[in-house]
């Protein structure tokens, strides 16, 4: 089993930044894409950014140039560096990642969600 735990969220001002860390661990043997979504109230759940195990990046065209994503797979951990924070990046943030198991089974797993409000 694997598991996905954030850290970083809280509230910031706009223009503020913050950074999110999201650490896999427990029986981890490939760990292909990994990214952060999020959801707004109301809103669907929507891609934030996501690194490929080379370190390809993708952005929502809403961060782009705001947002950067990174990855250290030495400790299995994802980022998000959030800068030039708008109050329309109010939302919960979820890690994601696509494990590969040892049988070449592909396995989807989520962080329990952190919290991002921006409001002065």
């Amino acid at each position: 089993q694997v598991q996905l735990v954030e850290s970083g969220g809280g509230l910031v001002q706009p223009g503020g930044s913050l950074r999110l860390s999201c650490a896999a661990s427990g029986s981890i043997f490939r760990i292909n894409v990994m990214a952060w979504y999020r959801q707004a109230p109301g809103n669907e759940r929507e891609l934030v950014a996501r690194i490929s195990s080379g370190g390809l990046t993708d952005y929502a065209n809403s961060v782009k140039g705001r947002f950067t994503i990174s990855r250290d797979n030495a400790k299995n951990t994802v980022y998000l560096q959030m800068n030039s924070l708008k109050p329309e990046d109010t939302a919960v943030y979820y890690c994601y990642m696509s494990h590969c198991t040892r049988d070449g089974e592909d396995w989807d797993y989520w962080g329990q969600g952190t919290q991002v409000p921006v409001s002065s």
